[in-house]
């Protein structure tokens, strides 16, 4: 069972698309081909004005992400924090994530198991 009271920021703002929370959890928690714990989504280019493109990669919590109970029981992050090349997710008390979350932008969500 994961920590309760705890849960998982991710910044999409910063999320490059890397795929490293994808390979890190599928890895960690041993997921057969076709199974993910973290799926990135990729929102493709759209045109928002003559000169502005919105581009998103989007890392989403599945059903089978239990935030790695097991490593956060040795005092470790989650596999999808300690790989994410960008720094974009962070691992923590959902009341200290909910401040963090009030100070950035808007693409930024919650995933509290």
């Amino acid at each position: 069972m994961a920590k309760k009271g705890y849960g998982l920021l991710i910044d999409y703002e910063y999320c490059t698309g890397c795929y490293s929370c994808e390979v890190a959890c599928k890895n960690e928690l041993n997921l057969p081909r076709g199974k993910w714990g973290i799926k990135l989504l990729e929102e493709r280019p759209w045109k928002i004005s003559d000169d502005k493109w919105e581009w998103n990669y989007i890392p989403v919590p599945t059903a089978l992400c239990n935030l790695c109970e097991h490593r956060v029981a040795e005092g470790k992050k989650p596999a999808c924090v300690l790989h994410c090349l960008g720094q974009a997710m962070e691992y923590g008390p959902v009341e200290e994530l909910a401040k963090k979350m009030a100070q950035k932008g808007s693409k930024v969500a919650m995933f509290v198991p």
